[in-house]
């Protein structure tokens, strides 16, 4: 089976009515010459990794070495297990505190899935789990999805680099948001012009999106903004599910991506030379930093 290398072969793959998620598959079958059945256990381990980070995040109040992060998880969660009178429901409640315990359990060296990077490990997984532990979804609807979200982080990934370094993280965080809108809307049964145009709109709304750690760390914005693009993924679904299409097509937008990224100046393309990283409260945890580690060395 030949590579699709952008989303206009996509859609030309998957004309007889062949769903995105099989077309995905059969790919990567041809690719890595490995049986369905094969690639779908090494997907359900995938998933159960994404689990369990999310579980282990929630559960270990651990404050990073850096003290930027590591409770927040577990507070967001117990708001809602504590509460029946909340402006949103369960399922936004477990996807911002899913996103935030992957990314906690990252930055204490866990065990966590890229999908597509470290820094945007939350994203896919938050909204993955809570839609299914919401809406009893099956394991099997889950792995598809998984497989529908890889694709398309694939295709982009073809296209562009996914790495704040090169293009900010409308690359990193940005993918992983279009990754997770896909997800949704095949999860919801959702037909494959509305998985792309998910997936479009979650892309086309977060364009420009800095890449400016704190102290170079992958902890401030970035644990924060997983749980942000997680809800993001949720209003492209949405869109994409009540039948509005993006203006401009996919292809282009991602475009547009690349352009805007090679327009982003260096200083806000995860060097921390720029934006949060250099406001007086990150500076002043910089040198707290610098002071800790020299003397850990000496």
């Amino acid at each position: 089976m030949k590579n699709i290398e952008n989303f206009q072969e996509l859609i030309d793959s998957a004309r007889s009515n062949k769903k995105i998620t099989l077309v995905f598959q059969e790919l990567e079958c041809s690719m890595l010459e490995k049986e369905i059945t094969e690639l779908r256990k090494i997907m359900s381990k995938h998933l159960n990794t994404m689990k369990a980070a999310i579980k282990q995040g929630l559960e270990t109040c651990q404050l990073s070495e850096s003290g930027m992060s590591g409770t927040d998880s577990s507070k967001i969660f117990q708001r809602y297990q504590q509460s029946e009178k909340l402006p949103c429901n369960m399922l936004f409640g477990k996807i911002i505190s899913y996103a935030l315990a992957t990314m906690e359990e990252n930055q204490r060296m866990g065990k966590v899935v890229a999908c597509p990077t470290a820094g945007s490990c939350g994203i896919v997984p938050a909204v993955i789990t809570a839609y299914a532990e919401e809406m009893g979804i099956s394991v099997e609807k889950q792995i598809d999805a998984m497989f529908t979200a890889g694709g398309i982080g694939k295709i982009v990934a073809q296209r562009m680099p996914l790495a704040g370094a090169v293009a900010g993280c409308q690359a990193e965080c940005g993918v992983a948001g279009a990754m997770a809108a896909a997800a949704i809307v095949d999860m919801l049964d959702g037909n494959n012009s509305q998985i792309i145009n998910a997936a479009a709109l979650a892309l086309k709304n977060i364009m420009g999106l800095a890449c400016d750690p704190i102290a170079g760390l992958v902890e401030v914005p970035c644990i924060k903004r997983n749980s942000f693009l997680g809800i993001h993924a949720v209003a492209a679904s949405e869109m994409a599910l009540a039948g509005i299409e993006s203006f401009v097509p996919i292809d282009e937008i991602i475009d547009a991506m690349i352009q805007i990224g090679n327009l982003m100046s260096p200083v806000i393309k995860e060097s921390s030379e720029g934006g949060l990283a250099v406001t007086k409260t990150a500076l002043e945890l910089n040198k707290k930093l610098e002071n800790l580690w020299d003397y850990q060395v000496s």
